[in-house]
């Protein structure tokens, strides 16, 4: 393993700078040329290659988003765009790549392995939905700015005795609303993997309110319904002041945690060592608070992220 190159894919996260660091770091300490792939998979069958040196990664570890950019690129997901970039890879004598990203980025990897050309996958995404890991490069950072932003809309919903509806990102996946949710103290958690009944919803509010809580906080993941819809829904049962806040992108931005960082930095450094080894087609992930490597074929075609639905019930049981 003489050369090897890193990309960034799909949504950026807080932590993937850290990550980039570690690997280009590492592997120049270990005498291996990094290079870096500008645009994710559309710069890669571009050939937007660029050789990373120490220097190159200095004064990143704190920034947020990916300084080697991303983008969506459908195409790589023929068969053609993939030869094309495996194309530039040769062309450039890169003998291995690492792929920082989430689902999509994670599937780019696979086409690779299977066209015989070593990948190694990092799981780089707020939404911590990949399998064969408890958490992912983002996820920390993303619930800590949810966290901050629930405790603010806290003081406006007790001023005006509203119910706040707050829509949290996370695509088909909880994990953003239960954390944010359960550490915001929220009155209720509504995410996909759970079915809710609305006028339960409704009856919980309106319990709080003969008790004489002065607001109400409903944690909502995008990937149930959007927060202007519920908020609809709602009112079918009662008029409870209710408020929309959708908190959007600026929950992917901001200066990664102490936790991502760290977690960026043990994959990368992890990476480097399996491509040494002359090893490809995994993907890294944290079980038990040990780093990992599982075979990415299997992780993706039998795997299945599944969210901590104790923290649900926990919530359920404490926020009232």
């Amino acid at each position: 393993m003489k050369r090897i190159a890193i990309l960034t894919s799909g949504g950026d996260a807080p932590g993937m700078n850290a990550a980039i660091r570690a690997v280009t770091r590492k592997a120049i300490h270990d005498g291996i040329e990094v290079f870096g792939v500008n645009y994710g998979y559309a710069g890669l069958v571009a050939g937007d290659i660029r050789k990373l040196e120490i220097s190159d990664v200095g004064d990143i570890v704190q920034r947020g988003g990916t300084f080697l950019y991303s983008a969506r690129y459908p195409e790589f997901a023929t068969v053609e765009g993939q030869l094309k970039g495996i194309e530039q890879l040769k062309k450039f004598e890169i003998d291995g790549l690492v792929v920082i990203g989430g689902d999509g980025s994670y599937h780019g990897a696979l086409a690779l392995t299977k066209h015989g050309f070593p990948a190694i996958g990092i799981p780089g995404t707020i939404d911590n939905d990949i399998p064969g890991t408890d958490f992912t490069i983002g996820f920390d950072t993303a619930i800590n700015t949810v966290l901050e932003s629930v405790d603010r809309i806290r003081d406006t919903a007790t001023s005006h005795v509203r119910t706040f509806i707050i829509e949290v990102m996370g695509r088909d996946a909880g994990d953003i609303a239960l954390w944010a949710g359960l550490a915001g103290g929220a009155d209720d958690i509504i995410i996909p993997e759970k079915e809710f009944d609305m006028a339960d919803v409704a009856k919980r509010v309106q319990d709080g309110r003969d008790r004489g809580k002065k607001h109400c906080l409903i944690i909502l993941a995008e990937g149930v319904m959007k927060g202007h819809d519920f908020a609809d829904k709602l009112s079918e049962h009662g008029d409870f002041h209710a408020r929309v806040s959708v908190l959007g992108h600026v929950v992917r931005g901001g200066s990664p945690t102490a936790r991502d960082r760290v977690l960026a930095s043990k994959f990368g450094w992890e990476a480097v060592e399996l491509l040494k080894q002359g090893k490809g087609g995994l993907c890294i992930g944290m079980k038990d608070n040990q780093v990992v490597a599982n075979d990415i074929i299997d992780t993706l075609e039998n795997g299945k992220h599944k969210p901590d639905l104790t923290l649900y019930q926990i919530n359920k049981e404490i926020s009232f």
